[in-house]
Protein backbone atom coordinates (compact mmCIF):
# COMPACT_ATOMS: atom_id res chain seq x y z
CA UNK A 1 0.00 0.00 0.00
CA UNK A 2 2.92 2.70 0.61
CA UNK A 3 4.44 1.74 -2.51
CA UNK A 4 1.12 2.41 -4.61
CA UNK A 5 0.53 5.97 -2.44
CA UNK A 6 4.66 7.12 -3.19
CA UNK A 7 4.29 5.76 -6.86
CA UNK A 8 1.04 7.79 -7.07
CA UNK A 9 2.61 10.94 -5.47
CA UNK A 10 5.10 10.75 -8.00
CA UNK A 11 2.95 10.46 -10.96
CA UNK A 12 1.10 13.29 -9.58
CA UNK A 13 4.19 15.33 -9.13
CA UNK A 14 5.73 14.74 -12.15
CA UNK A 15 2.39 15.27 -14.43
CA UNK A 16 2.04 18.87 -12.76
CA UNK A 17 4.87 19.87 -13.90
CA UNK A 18 3.85 18.88 -17.24
CA UNK A 19 0.65 21.62 -16.48
CA UNK A 20 2.85 24.14 -14.83
CA UNK A 21 4.97 23.93 -18.30
CA UNK A 22 1.96 24.72 -20.15
CA UNK A 23 1.06 27.84 -18.57
CA UNK A 24 3.61 29.54 -20.14
CA UNK A 25 4.12 27.56 -23.68
CA UNK A 26 2.59 29.29 -26.48
CA UNK A 27 3.59 32.73 -24.46
CA UNK A 28 5.35 35.21 -26.20
CA UNK A 29 7.09 38.45 -24.01
CA UNK A 30 8.65 41.26 -24.41
CA UNK A 31 11.35 42.81 -21.77
CA UNK A 32 9.95 45.55 -19.35
CA UNK A 33 12.54 45.85 -16.95
CA UNK A 34 15.51 43.85 -15.25
CA UNK A 35 17.28 44.03 -12.06
CA UNK A 36 21.21 44.94 -11.96
CA UNK A 37 22.45 46.48 -14.73
CA UNK A 38 22.94 50.26 -15.87
CA UNK A 39 21.77 49.86 -19.09
CA UNK A 40 18.09 49.86 -20.19
CA UNK A 41 16.36 47.65 -21.41
CA UNK A 42 14.21 49.51 -23.10
CA UNK A 43 16.69 50.64 -25.37
CA UNK A 44 17.20 47.45 -27.23
CA UNK A 45 14.75 44.73 -28.46
CA UNK A 46 14.53 41.31 -26.09
CA UNK A 47 11.69 38.87 -26.87
CA UNK A 48 10.91 35.53 -25.47
CA UNK A 49 8.46 32.64 -26.22
CA UNK A 50 7.77 30.11 -24.51
CA UNK A 51 6.80 26.32 -26.73
CA UNK A 52 6.82 23.63 -25.15
CA UNK A 53 9.68 22.85 -23.35
CA UNK A 54 12.09 25.28 -25.32
CA UNK A 55 12.27 29.06 -25.74
CA UNK A 56 13.59 31.85 -28.06
CA UNK A 57 13.61 35.48 -28.61
CA UNK A 58 15.45 38.14 -30.31
CA UNK A 59 18.42 39.80 -27.86
CA UNK A 60 19.78 43.18 -28.71
CA UNK A 61 21.53 41.92 -31.52
CA UNK A 62 21.70 38.12 -31.77
CA UNK A 63 18.46 35.68 -32.19
CA UNK A 64 18.74 32.91 -28.89
CA UNK A 65 17.11 30.29 -27.52
CA UNK A 66 17.34 27.10 -24.90
CA UNK A 67 15.65 24.68 -22.88
CA UNK A 68 12.92 25.16 -20.07
CA UNK A 69 11.15 23.14 -17.55
CA UNK A 70 8.42 24.92 -15.73
CA UNK A 71 8.14 23.00 -12.23
CA UNK A 72 5.55 23.06 -9.24
CA UNK A 73 6.11 25.64 -6.92
CA UNK A 74 7.08 28.43 -9.27
CA UNK A 75 10.43 26.27 -10.13
CA UNK A 76 12.05 26.65 -13.60
CA UNK A 77 15.44 25.16 -15.12
CA UNK A 78 16.90 27.23 -17.69
CA UNK A 79 19.45 25.31 -19.39
CA UNK A 80 21.36 24.89 -22.95
CA UNK A 81 21.32 28.78 -24.03
CA UNK A 82 22.43 29.40 -26.86
CA UNK A 83 23.03 32.67 -29.39
CA UNK A 84 23.92 33.36 -33.10
CA UNK A 85 27.10 35.16 -33.11
CA UNK A 86 26.94 38.13 -34.70
CA UNK A 87 28.22 41.68 -34.00
CA UNK A 88 26.79 44.74 -33.05
CA UNK A 89 27.73 47.85 -31.22
CA UNK A 90 29.15 47.75 -27.88
CA UNK A 91 26.39 49.52 -25.76
CA UNK A 92 24.05 46.16 -26.95
CA UNK A 93 26.41 43.46 -27.11
CA UNK A 94 26.99 44.46 -23.34
CA UNK A 95 23.50 44.76 -23.02
CA UNK A 96 23.15 41.44 -24.49
CA UNK A 97 25.43 39.65 -22.13
CA UNK A 98 23.24 41.17 -19.41
CA UNK A 99 20.73 39.67 -20.59
CA UNK A 100 21.86 36.21 -21.34
CA UNK A 101 23.47 35.81 -17.56
CA UNK A 102 20.72 37.16 -15.82
CA UNK A 103 18.61 34.29 -18.17
CA UNK A 104 20.95 31.96 -17.19
CA UNK A 105 20.71 32.52 -13.32
CA UNK A 106 16.68 32.17 -13.54
CA UNK A 107 16.00 29.67 -10.79
CA UNK A 108 11.82 30.61 -10.42
CA UNK A 109 9.04 32.47 -12.25
CA UNK A 110 6.18 34.31 -11.13
CA UNK A 111 3.46 34.84 -14.24
CA UNK A 112 0.50 37.11 -13.57
CA UNK A 113 -1.64 37.94 -16.14
CA UNK A 114 0.10 39.89 -18.42
CA UNK A 115 3.64 39.85 -16.73
CA UNK A 116 6.37 37.32 -16.56
CA UNK A 117 8.78 37.63 -13.83
CA UNK A 118 11.90 35.67 -13.51
CA UNK A 119 13.49 35.12 -9.86
CA UNK A 120 16.86 33.92 -9.16
CA UNK A 121 16.94 31.23 -6.17
CA UNK A 122 16.07 33.33 -3.35
CA UNK A 123 13.66 34.78 -5.27
CA UNK A 124 14.92 38.26 -6.42
CA UNK A 125 13.83 39.91 -9.32
CA UNK A 126 16.10 39.29 -12.62
CA UNK A 127 14.04 40.18 -15.55
CA UNK A 128 10.56 41.54 -15.95
CA UNK A 129 8.72 40.89 -19.44
CA UNK A 130 5.73 42.03 -20.24
CA UNK A 131 2.80 40.25 -22.61
CA UNK A 132 3.67 40.29 -26.35
CA UNK A 133 0.77 41.36 -28.57
CA UNK A 134 1.74 38.28 -30.22
CA UNK A 135 0.50 35.70 -28.15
Amino acid sequence: MKRIIAMLISLLTFFSGFLTSRSVAGTSWELAAWSVSAHNPQDYTFTLRFERDTFSGQSAVNIYGGRYAALPGGRMLVDSVYSTEMAGPPEAMAAETVYFELLRGVKRYSLAEDTLTLLDANGNELLIFTRSPQT
